[in-house]
């Protein structure tokens, strides 16, 4: 399967002399979660987890990074930077090696998922640790991108979000119909952003040109979640020392909160916080009961939607369809498993301590 950039080239800012920078990103799973729904008291095939951790360095921000590192590449960029909690750094420096681009990320110091950290590191990218959060390495950047002239990768790039939003296509395409709600976590706030945006555009195009895209035209509810310890915008203000276990989402003054706004008053959704508690419950869910390994920072959605659900949210919905949105893979962070009240036990190699393992 070609990448998101040859699949929704009408769609996006791309000429036939283009040079391509992919991986073959996209076309990520939608997989059926009948017992999370059952959990929440919907019914079967109301429930669907989109698995962006399928992309190639493990996370959505490869959408917008191949679209962001093409168009770097077409303007003769001399090398990229961004700031990053960790997924956009991978994605970054995986990207830049494609294009044969220098890459420069700046991490905050010893809060970085050690999975992340290792794709920055094997990838190539010369790695800043910078003492302070992701706002902190974020203003550092902008600092550098302007005295060196270096392309900044980050979703405060355009294309970023261009990319992104053909993820929102890809969920039309599986259902031949909006969801009836999107649920997804929120951090830089511009993933909710690209959704809404990619639905918006993609109705827009079949109203056009289909009249199935006319019958089923109501666009899904979005339905963001921030971290209790790092919620900005749930707040209205930007937050100075953001803390969470959801290491992907702990940034304080989103770069797209305006834009996050928009898409969840226009789709009449919500931006609220779920508590890191909730957060690992929905982690550990995914795993123990779908077969999902995600990263914590992904559950915040699910945690959003079972709160929603166990608040009456869906009572008056007819035929609900609910997509969670799980943006990276559980291997980036694979200390937090461990952490847990992990089941391993070590025996000796004999048939009597393994017969006492069974008899238990």
């Amino acid at each position: 399967m070609p990448g998101i950039i040859e699949r929704y080239r009408e769609f996006l800012p791309v000429g036939p002399k283009t040079p391509i920078v992919t991986l073959n990103e996209g076309s990520t799973p939608l997989v059926r979660a009948d017992r999370v729904a059952a959990l929440a008291g919907l019914p079967r095939a109301s429930v669907y987890l989109k698995l962006e951790g399928s992309n190639p360095t493990g996370s959505f921000k490869d959408r917008g990074m191949t679209l962001a590192m093409t168009k770097a590449l077409e303007g003769g960029a001399r090398g990229v930077i961004c700031a990053s909690t960790g997924n956009t750094a991978a994605s970054a420096a995986a990207y830049a090696a494609r294009a044969g681009l220098p890459c420069h990320v700046f991490l905050p110091d010893g809060a970085v998922a050690l999975g992340k950290l290792s794709q920055a590191v094997v990838y190539g990218a010369r790695v800043i640790t910078v003492k302070g959060n992701f706002d902190a390495c974020f203003k550092l950047v902008r600092e550098a991108a302007q005295e060196y002239s270096l392309t900044i990768v980050n979703s405060s790039n355009p294309y970023r979000l261009e990319g992104q939003k053909t993820a929102a296509f890809e969920i039309w395409e599986e259902f031949k119909r909006f969801p009836t709600h999107q649920f997804m976590p929120v951090g830089n706030a511009g993933n909710i952003t690209a959704y809404w945006r990619g639905y918006k555009e993609f109705f827009k195009f079949n109203s056009v040109n289909s009249q199935l895209a006319i019958r089923n035209s109501q666009l899904p509810m979005m339905m963001g979640y921030q971290a209790r310890g790092a919620a900005p915008i749930v707040l209205g203000k930007p937050v100075k020392n953001p803390q969470t276990i959801a290491t992907a989402i702990r940034i304080g003054n989103p770069v797209s909160w305006q834009g996050a706004l928009g898409a969840s008053e226009e789709s009449e959704g919500v931006i609220a916080a779920v508590s890191d508690a909730q957060i690992l419950s929905a982690y550990r869910l995914l795993a123990s009961k779908e077969g999902v390994f995600c990263e914590p920072s992904s559950a915040a959605g699910v945690a959003g939607f079972l709160t929603f659900a166990r608040q009456g949210g869906f009572r008056k919905i007819q035929n609900p369809r609910i997509v969670c949105i799980l943006t990276g893979h559980g291997l980036k962070d694979p200390d937090t498993p461990l952490k847990s009240k992990a089941i391993i036990t070590t025996i000796n190699a004999d048939g009597r301590s393994l017969k006492k393992i069974f008899q238990r």
